[in-house]
């Protein structure tokens, strides 16, 4: 079985970034997203990229941070809510925006994963969601077709990960990242803890090890997006 554990985000890209990719990263608000890859990504210096994502993190960090190096030409997102950097781009047309429902973009992710070219669902039917697409009618009622999302690579961040690349998440870490990571036609993972192959009980694997390319151990920071104090 090849390595799949390496030793820096760095390296766990390397020979992957190019620019124009479509990538697709897990994550909801600062809450399970894989900011070390998402720095390495900054630092590599690709560009043109489209990234399919719930958010975009907040302006200094996560995917704010590809905004702020202008490395991002499209988003495709569900909330922009928290992010300057982000509506400022898209309002001056820096930044082109493809508004997904979050469980459209989700399931447009999964169907990805799962090698679904499309699906029709009902959500988004006589808003803007629906301008150019097709529809169709079941039972009487209009639905719309979605497309899966296919990327050139996907990165995520798990709690724990075997040597095989079996992912095991945290709470509401897992959110996107199961979906976002199988999307991809290459897989980049980051983790807090890889522990040896076979360690694992197989009823607690969130993710098996064969949508996983690459691993990392990393740090993090595990920023609080918006505190609340009671008075």
């Amino acid at each position: 079985m090849a390595n799949k554990v390496y030793s820096s985000a760095a390296e766990a890209l390397d020979g992957i970034l190019t620019d124009d990719m479509l990538i697709a990263a897990g994550g909801f608000g600062l809450c399970g997203i894989p900011e070390n890859l998402i720095a390495a990504i900054r630092d590599s210096g690709v560009k043109n990229l489209t990234v399919a994502s719930n958010n975009a993190g907040v302006d200094d960090f996560g995917l704010g941070l590809l905004l702020q190096t202008r490395q991002v030409k499209k988003m495709i997102s569900s909330y922009v809510g928290e992010n300057d950097t982000f509506m400022q781009q898209y309002l001056s047309g820096e930044l082109e925006l493809e508004f997904a429902p979050q469980g459209t973009l989700a399931e447009r992710m999964r169907a990805g994963g799962a090698g679904i070219a499309g699906f029709y669902t009902k959500t988004g039917v006589g808003t803007v969601i629906a301008e150019g697409k097709e529809t169709k009618t079941f039972r009487g009622e209009e639905y719309l077709l979605e497309e899966g999302i296919f990327a050139d690579l996907a990165i995520g961040k798990a709690w724990k990960a075997d040597e095989a690349g079996n992912l095991v998440f945290r709470k509401t870490a897992r959110n996107f990242n199961p979906d976002a990571i199988t999307c991809g036609k290459i897989a980049v993972v980051e983790v807090e803890e890889i522990v040896p192959t076979g360690s694992l009980d197989p009823d607690h694997i969130h993710l098996p090890g064969i949508f996983v390319n690459r691993i990392v151990k990393a740090d993090f920071e595990k920023r609080i997006e918006k505190r609340t104090l009671a008075s």
